[in-house]
């Protein structure tokens, strides 16, 4: 019998996180599935670590080369047979019972709706690698769940809500056989959900399904790759922030912030511009956050 879950989990090294990471899979009470482990051309030897768990349901992938996690995560869907997908990454823990209260909750609801998301557990570290009080949070926070009557489309354009790992998606929820832009190398989960919303219905949960760890030398901390991020979420969304133009102009203060963060302070200035054209309110919405 085939697997009703295909668990897609791309890792770049990571030897040391690797074996929780795909034990909080595999331990889930929801057992029909495959966990697809698609190693990215690392540098280490893994596949010691992936054989040594003695479970029928992996399937072990290793790229040539190395392209990235969205490449990988492609690679692992085109390889996928399970009728629902999820995704775990190398560092995190999915939370006991997780896979079991999303497939109750997507086989419950109606079929226009193509992903159920949760929250997850985010441990942060300080500067020197440390973790503690202070450095723990939910995201997104109970408060900003999505509710029913918000405009699904330009929240997802505005806001980067989805991370993959918290969520369970029908495999047929998205137009391309393929769901990430190789190129993105920030920014991907955004990338996806912002796309992905234009074309199914997603339904957001408050309760925590996975814990993870955020460390100084993530990808998320680094500066010009976010901004190039962001400049190809606008491009690939062209036509929808057309019908969004002050969620076009959030995005290019997003971006004018980042540059200007980075010291590119000239071209920072010109999507400043473009941002105060398309969303002039912005401005006063930043002053007064300022000033509260």
């Amino acid at each position: 019998m085939s697997a009703t879950v295909s668990v897609i989990l791309p890792v770049y090294n990571r030897s040391a996180s690797l074996e929780d990471s795909m034990r909080s899979v595999l331990n889930q009470s929801y057992r029909n599935l495959e966990l697809i482990v698609v190693d990215d051309a690392s540098t280490e030897d893994l596949q010691p670590i992936v054989d040594g768990i003695a479970d029928s349901r992996i399937r072990y992938i290793k790229r040539e080369k190395n392209g990235g996690a969205s490449a990988a995560r492609n690679t692992g869907l085109a390889a996928a047979e399970g009728r629902y997908i999820a995704f775990q990454d190398s560092d995190d823990l999915w939370l006991p019972g997780k896979l079991q209260m999303q497939m109750d909750l997507l086989e419950a609801a109606p079929p226009e709706v193509g992903a159920v998301i949760h929250s997850k557990v985010l441990y942060g570290s300080g500067p020197d690698g440390s973790y503690g009080v202070g450095l723990v949070s939910m995201r997104p926070p109970p408060h900003r769940i999505m509710k029913p009557h918000e405009d699904q489309v330009r929240k997802y354009l505005t806001e980067n809500r989805i991370s993959l790992q918290n969520a369970l998606f029908r495999h047929d929820c998205y137009p391309e056989p393929l769901w990430f832009d190789d190129v993105t190398r920030s920014n991907a989960d955004w990338a996806f959900s912002s796309s992905l919303a234009q074309h199914t219905k997603i339904v957001e949960y408050p309760e925590p399904v996975v814990m993870a760890f955020s460390s100084p030398d993530g990808i998320s901390k680094l500066k010009r790759a976010k901004a190039i991020g962001l400049i190809r979420i606008v491009k690939r969304n062209r036509d929808a922030y057309a019908r969004y133009p002050d969620a076009y102009g959030m995005m290019m203060w997003r971006i004018g912030r980042i540059l200007a963060r980075h010291g590119k302070r000239k071209i920072a200035r010109r999507f400043y511009l473009s941002g105060l054209r398309h969303n002039p309110g912005f401005l006063w919405q930043l002053v007064k956050s300022k000033v509260s």
